[in-house]
């Protein structure tokens, strides 16, 4: 697996791309607008005017109109400082920029004509070495930390043996040593971002990090345990009708991990680079379309094709590469119906985390 290559959201403006199905990523968006103001406000006093220069990063940009939300918030909450801001927008190369600077354009008519020009790109992985020493005030990232830098390693689809079969991601059945990789790779990468970012966030400059966690400090109980295994149950049954060959399942294990609110601490306190100003947890219901609280679902036939085409929008990329493409469209369509089967009985949330840094 080329995580450079291989791992963008879908392109393109069609029922399965990822600007039409990234309600999710927005609601996260909003329901973290506080802790972004803050963190902006609290840098307008570090910026020397007149006029200061903020430079702000949104790191795993959305290719979709979310980033313009992120964009639109800081420029609001800097409005009335004599200040300037520049941004840039990072991502790996298969970011559909073209999409987002095209939005920008007609959001810069409205708010950032007397702010400065469009922003630039920057392709590259956010756990490499993106900008100078001490050159950016406000590091953003929205939905994306979740993301490893690779798959664990010794579980890629090149190993000799299989370790984790017929699991795209820590199961019941998956072995305690893969845990241990999982949560090796997590920390190592988190290790490493925070080292990065540190190095090139000025004195006292700020993150806002906004990623998919889980509740239960038990690792077999995250909410993406459950997301995931229904989603390898629908390649299995792939694999059962001789569409998928099983070596492909076996092989392939997601460069993701949902850590706990505890194992972030743990890894932030051990970097000893940043003050935590705020972490906390909040939910967020897995069918991006349901904004009702409660423990049931109204619409589960429904709510089970809006989950599946949430997660086809980010992972289809992923899966082209492994299985092909011609499987996709039955594979999630039978996704859909394992989810759909799966709310019937229980109302499953997204456990999402949200933390904002100081660099010390």
């Amino acid at each position: 697996m080329k995580m450079d290559t291989d791992f963008h959201m879908a392109k393109g403006e069609g029922e399965t791309g990822y600007i039409n199905n990234s309600r999710l990523q927005r609601k996260a968006l909003f329901e973290t607008k506080r802790v972004l103001q803050k963190a902006v406000t609290g840098l307008c006093s570090v910026v020397q005017p007149p006029p200061g220069n903020l430079v702000v990063a949104d790191l795993g940009c959305s290719s979709g109109e979310n980033t313009l939300i992120f964009v639109s918030e800081v420029i609001d909450t800097i409005r009335g400082y004599p200040l300037e801001v520049q941004f840039f927008l990072n991502d790996l190369p298969g970011n559909d920029f073209n999409y987002a600077f095209r939005s920008l354009e007609n959001f810069k008519k409205l708010v950032v004509a007397d702010q400065g020009g469009t922003p630039p790109p920057l392709t590259g992985s956010y756990y490499t070495r993106l900008f100078p020493s001490q050159s950016v005030h406000l590091f953003h990232s929205s939905y994306c930390l979740h993301w490893r830098s690779q798959p664990p390693h010794g579980l890629d689809f090149n190993a000799k043996t299989y370790l984790n079969e017929g699991n795209i991601y820590i199961a019941k059945t998956t072995p305690l040593s893969v845990v241990k990789l999982y949560q090796d790779q997590f920390q190592m990468d988190l290790l490493l971002f925070l080292k990065l970012r540190y190095e090139q966030l000025v004195l006292g400059g700020q993150m806002v990090l906004t990623f998919l966690g889980r509740k239960s400090e038990d690792v077999y109980k995250g909410d993406l345990n459950h997301l995931c295994g229904l989603l390898a149950q629908s390649i299995q049954s792939h694999v059962h009708k001789g569409l998928i060959q099983e070596e492909k399942l076996d092989a392939f294990n997601l460069p993701v991990y949902g850590p706990s609110v505890d194992e972030v601490n743990a890894v932030v306190r051990e970097s000893e680079l940043f003050n935590i100003n705020f972490v906390q947890l909040f939910e967020s219901n897995w069918d991006p379309y349901d904004d009702l609280e409660g423990h049931g679902v109204q619409h589960t036939i429904q709510s089970g094709m809006n989950v599946a085409k949430s997660i086809r929008a980010v992972m289809e990329p992923l899966f082209t590469s492994h299985f092909g493409g011609s499987v996709l469209d039955e594979l999630f369509k039978e996704y859909a119906r394992n989810v759909a089967k799966h709310l019937e009985s229980e109302k499953t949330m997204y456990s999402v985390i949200v933390l904002s840094l100081q660099r010390r």
